[in-house]
């Protein structure tokens, strides 16, 4: 990205923009015999003069025609196909839209590439991918990558579209380059916003519209100073994100720091964090049930491990519950669930675990033997306690399922008169067990 300016924001118009690179088609495959096929095309702000041969003729093929109302609008009456916008929620709509006109030669618009953030994977859940022709578009992502000069792999996506705006949270790292992917005019104001929250007012912000168009133009600034009127709802946000100099840096791997949570004192802290993530082993899609959540800790770093990582909390105080909710949504993973009620009584209605960790209530009734059950083969059950009474289940447990017993013991340097001496924290016990 260019030097900041001096003015805060700066507008360069269509006529001083790059020209749109000429549109990318993808030859089809033949239709299947039955005419089961749909046809998914993208399209770009350069609308029909953008797409390739094979793109236009599956357009014109088609006896239907679904899309927005936006990209619907972008087709000549050439298209003769009878033109049904998406409803709203569109999800819920899709099965109904396949059933109703799947057999009339369907074609669904998708803005770029559809399998970039877009429709193309909720249609190939829905029918599966051998009934999808995929007709690509060069993407919103490309396009600001090619403006930019920005490598399209080191570049972090972010979609809000949506999708709750916090999830930029959890990306935000001095240095990195960002894309977030508007839900509409509004959003370069709100991310501002939300920079500016986060200690990362420095960053510089690029806002381009209408990517590949005649409309297509850009405005920048910092997010400090950004008071650029909302402009086209079509628009991508380009983020070199820089930390304020009192911002908290927080990193990729577990063990915040402390300071980072809202809390109440029952927060599992950092050293003892890391090490019982580190015993949980997160991966990619799995799911964390975090017993007894506190201020959400676990659970907020399991999902931060990786995007597709999920958590439900289990926390039967409400003021607590609420703060995970907050702790979530600032640290960058608004979609950690959280459910109020005492477990195990509450556990039942959770889907499966891919592991557990126990932070409270080891000593109620059943709670070890519940969440043992719930696990499936290969399941990671991890369970901590400071008490006498907790540390005595947990051996028995050991003694009847196997595992890791470990003691964990933190000192830090404090002031002692006009020296310095070591303040010993409760030891912590831990479980740790893979079920087999």
């Amino acid at each position: 990205m260019s030097p900041a300016p001096s003015n805060p924001q700066k507008t360069v118009g269509a006529e001083t923009a790059h020209p749109a690179p000429a549109a990318v088609g993808t030859a089809p495959p033949s239709r299947d015999p039955g005419g089961r096929t749909v046809d998914v095309v993208g399209i770009g702000a350069d609308g029909w003069q953008g797409l390739a041969a094979a793109s236009r003729d599956a357009l014109r093929a088609a006896g239907v025609l679904v899309g927005g109302v936006r990209q619907l609008g972008l087709l000549p009456d050439e298209c003769a196909g009878e033109r049904v916008p998406w409803p709203s929620p569109l999800r819920p709509a899709v099965p109904k839209i396949l059933a109703e006109y799947g057999d009339r030669g369907l074609a669904v618009l998708a803005s770029g590439d559809p399998m970039f953030h877009g429709i193309g994977r909720t249609l190939a859940e829905a029918v599966g991918p051998e009934r999808l022709r995929v007709l690509p578009h060069p993407s919103s992502l490309s396009y600001a990558c090619a403006r930019l000069g920005w490598p399209v792999e080191q570049t972090e996506v972010v979609s809000v579209v949506g999708r709750p705006l916090e999830r930029i949270a959890a990306v935000l790292h001095d240095g990195r380059r960002v894309l977030v992917l508007s839900s509409g005019a509004g959003t370069p104001a709100a991310v501002a916003r939300l920079l500016c929250e986060r200690g990362f007012g420095a960053t510089r912000m690029q806002v381009w519209e209408q990517l590949g168009s005649g409309r297509e133009r850009s405005t920048e600034g910092t997010a400090a100073t950004w008071s650029a009127r909302p402009g086209d709802a079509l628009n991508v946000v380009a983020l070199e994100c820089l930390r304020d100099a009192d911002g908290v840096a927080l990193g990729t791997v577990p063990g915040l720091p402390d300071e980072a949570y809202e809390h109440d004192g029952q927060l599992t802290k950092r050293h003892v964090r890391a090490v019982t993530l580190a015993a949980l082993a997160p991966e990619p899609g799995q799911l964390l049930w975090d017993i007894g959540g506190g201020a959400g800790s676990i659970g907020i770093e399991w999902m931060r491990a990786h995007p597709s990582c999920r958590a439900v909390a289990v926390e039967r105080d409400a003021v607590r519950a609420a703060r995970i909710g907050r702790n979530a949504a600032a640290l960058g993973v608004p979609g950690l669930r959280v459910v109020p009620g005492a477990a195990p009584r509450v556990l039942g209605e959770l889907p499966p675990p891919d592991a557990v960790f126990i932070g409270g209530g080891l000593t109620a009734p059943g709670m070890l033997d519940a969440c043992w059950q719930a696990l499936p083969r290969g399941g990671r059950l991890v369970a901590n306690t400071v008490t006498l009474e907790s540390e005595a289940l947990l051996a028995d447990a050991r003694g009847r399922y196997g595992g890791e017993l470990t003691k964990l013991a933190v000192a830090q340097a404090v002031p002692v008169g006009g020296f310095t001496g070591w303040r010993q924290a409760m030891p912590v016990v831990q479980w740790s067990v893979r079920k087999a």
